[in-house]
C-alpha cells in the first residue's frame, strides 16, 4: 500500500521505524526539508494547512493519516469525496483540532469534562470562576496555547482570540488513554498510563505504565473510552488525557486524534506498540495485543535553557550502559530549548525501582548544542 502521512515528525519516523519490517510505502509531507521523516520515507516538502497540497500529495495514495492534527481538513474532505481512505475521518480531525467544538462534542455525547465558557474575545463577559484556564481554539499544542487566569489581576494577560475558558481541576493524577479502532470494527486499548509534567515547560516529564489507580477509577475511564469512540464513529488510534480529581472523579482534559508521547514506554513496555497498533489500523489488520511487560516508563529528552544549535546528548553513553533501559532519537540536527528530541524507555519490576530509574537518568542527561 501507498500510505501519505502528513506530518514528518518524531511520530511519523517512529510509526515507520515499526513498520519497516512490513511492505508498504511510507510518504509524508512536511514544509521542514530536515523534518524527523525526511530521510526514512517518500518525503515532500509543503505545506499540510494548504488545502490543494493536501490533495495533490494525497490524490494517488491508499490511505492518509495525520501525525499532527493542525492540517487542512478541506484536504482532506476532498480527498474522501474523491474515494482515498482518510484515517481518522476529516469530520473527528475537525472536531479535535478546534477546542471549542471538542467541549461541545464532549457535553452533547455525556463525556465528562470540566465545565467551560465559549469566548470570541477578551472584552466578552466573563462568567467562570476563577481560577480558570483559558485554551486557544486552534494552534496549541506541547502546552502552548493554555494558560491559567488566577484572579483578576491575570485578565489583562489573556489572549484575545477565540478560546474556552475552563475550570480549573484540583488534579490528583494526570493521566492517559489510547484505544485503537479498525475499519472492521475491531476496538483494543493500551493500559492507563500515568503522566507527571514538568512544572517549568509544561511539557511530560515522566510517564508511567501501568497507572496507580483504583478499581473505581479504571471503570469511570473504560465508560469514557466506549463513550468517545461510539461518538467519534471513525477509525483511528486516540489518545485521550484524562484529569483524576482529589475527589476520586475522572475528567476528559483533551483528546489527540493520532500517535501520543503518553504511549511511547509501549515500544518495549507492552506485546505491542502503539505504533505498530496504528499500522495495523492504517491497513485494517487484526489489532495487535497490548499486555504490558511488568512496569515501564518513559523520559522525555528536551532541550536545555539557553542551548540553540547542532545538537549533543551527554550522558547517552552512561545510560546505554544500564539495564532494561532504551534509547529513541528522533533525528533532529538543531536543538532549542524545551524541544523534545528524543525519549528513554525503561522496564522494571516495581513501580518504585522504575521511578528510581527514571530520576536518575534525567540527572545523567542533558540535551545541549556544540
Amino acid at each position: 500500500m501507498k500510505i501519505g502521512i502528513l506530518g514528518g515528525g518524531q511520530l511519523g519516523r517512529m510509526l515507520i521505524q515499526e513498520a519497516l519490517k512490513y511492505d508498504d510505502e511510507f510518504h509524508t509531507l512536511d514544509p521542514n526539508a530536515d523534518c524527523s521523516c525526511a530521510h526514512i520515507s517518500h518525503f515532500t516538502q509543503g505545506d499540510f494547512n494548504q488545502k490543494e497540497e493536501v490533495v495533490k500529495f494525497g490524490k494517488d495514495k491508499d490511505v492518509v493519516s495525520i501525525e499532527i492534527e493542525h492540517v487542512s481538513v478541506e484536504g482532506l474532505e476532498v480527498l474522501e469525496k474523491q474515494g482515498v481512505k482518510v484515517i481518522p475521518n476529516s469530520n473527528i480531525i475537525k472536531i479535535i483540532q478546534q477546542k471549542i467544538l471538542q467541549k461541545q462534542f464532549y457535553e452533547q455525547n455525556d463525556i465528562p469534562s470540566p465545565a467551560f465558557q465559549v469566548i470570541l474575545s477578551k472584552e466578552e463577559e466573563i462568567k467562570i470562576p476563577f481560577p480558570f484556564v483559558q485554551k486557544l481554539n486552534t494552534g496549541g499544542y506541547d502546552g502552548k496555547g493554555v494558560q491559567v487566569i488566577k484572579n483578576e489581576s491575570d485578565l489583562n494577560k489573556m489572549w484575545d482570540e477565540p478560546s474556552v475558558l475552563e475550570n480549573l481541576v484540583d488534579i490528583d493524577k494526570e493521566l492517559s488513554i489510547i484505544i485503537a479502532k479498525n475499519e472492521s470494527g475491531e476496538i483494543k486499548t493500551f493500559p492507563v498510563t500515568e503522566m507527571i509534567a514538568d512544572p517549568k515547560l509544561n511539557l511530560l516529564d515522566f510517564n508511567i505504565c501501568p497507572a496507580q489507580i483504583s478499581e473505581d477509577v479504571q471503570n469511570q475511564i473504560q465508560i469514557i473510552a466506549e463513550k468517545f469512540m461510539q461518538a467519534a464513529n471513525s477509525e483511528g488510534l486516540f489518545a485521550i488525557e484524562l484529569f483524576l480529581d482529589r475527589e476520586g472523579k475522572i475528567w476528559v482534559n483533551e483528546t489527540a486524534p493520532r500517535l501520543h508521547n503518553s504511549g511511547h514506554q509501549s515500544q518495549e513496555g507492552n506485546a505491542n506498540s502503539q505504533f505498530e497498533q496504528f499500522y495495523r489500523v492504517l491497513k485494517n489488520l487484526p489489532l495487535a495485543n497490548t499486555l504490558q511487560h511488568g512496569f515501564s516508563g518513559m523520559l522525555n529528552l528536551v532541550g536545555e535553557a539557553n542551548y540553540t544549535g547542532k545538537v549533543t546528548y551527554e550522558g547517552i553513553e552512561d545510560v546505554l550502559k544500564l539495564p532494561n533501559t532504551y534509547v529513541h532519537l528522533y533525528g533532529k540536527g538543531d536543538t532549542k530549548p524545551g524541544r523534545k528530541m528524543g525519549h528513554i524507555n525503561v522496564l522494571a519490576d516495581s513501580r518504585e525501582e522504575l521511578l528510581e530509574q527514571l530520576v536518575a537518568i534525567k540527572s545523567m542527561v542533558r540535551v545541549i548544542s556544540e
